[in-house]
């Protein structure tokens, strides 16, 4: 009886952890395929801001976006 209840909580245990790594892999693979902003959001929005950017300045601002994914 406490065998079966420790074979249950191990599959549950060892489920979660294999969930989380799934979703983790899906998660960044959807990140690489929609990139949450491109090159050209970016020199949208400085216009909108009034300023006309360099593309110096948008890959500046593009590797400053990667560094944090």
């Amino acid at each position: 009886m406490i065998w079966d209840i420790l074979y249950i909580l191990l599959g549950i245990i060892i489920g979660i952890i294999i969930g989380f790594l799934i979703a983790k892999k899906m998660f960044k693979k959807q990140l690489k395929e929609n990139p949450p902003i491109n090159e050209e959001m970016i020199k949208t929005l400085m216009r909108g801001m009034g300023r006309n950017p360099s593309q110096k300045q948008v890959n500046q601002l593009m590797k400053q976006m990667n560094r944090f994914q």
